[in-house]
């Protein structure tokens, strides 16, 4: 899989106001956008880092998956995030290597397309791909 970089950091949390008043308020990173996906489920806020950015990841679905992993961990670093040119291409060139993916796309932020890898290919990291 040809990448072009880091996309993003993402971090889990519970209440998105709460993380800003840490990243934002105290640590001084600038909020770039934020953003509701995937039919209003999960509020996605990037922060610019620099050279790369963190996403702060709000479930807004009280029973999805994330939301009971924010429940029982509280906020933790969930997945980093490679650009790529185009998403279904290197799907394909990662299930040919050996690795599997999400069997669907899912909306990423301002347009683009993402999926992850099965954390199985990954030594149990949670990476996620985005791009066109």
């Amino acid at each position: 899989m040809t990448h072009q970089g880091l996309d993003h950091l993402a971090i889990a949390v519970a209440d998105t106001e709460a993380a800003l008043a840490v990243w934002r308020d105290r640590l001084g990173f600038c909020v770039l956008y934020a953003e509701k996906v995937n039919n209003d489920t999960v509020l996605l806020t990037h922060l610019d880092f620099g050279n790369t950015q963190l996403q702060l990841v709000q479930p807004l679905v009280p029973d999805s998956p994330l939301a009971k992993a924010v429940a029982e961990r509280g906020p933790h670093l969930h997945h980093f995030c490679l650009r790529v040119a185009d998403v279904a291409a290197s799907q394909a060139e990662l299930n040919a290597a050996g690795i599997a993916t999400a069997a669907n796309l899912h909306q990423g932020t301002q347009g683009k397309r993402a999926l992850f890898m099965d954390k199985a290919g990954t030594d149990t990291v949670q990476v996620e791909i985005t791009g066109k």
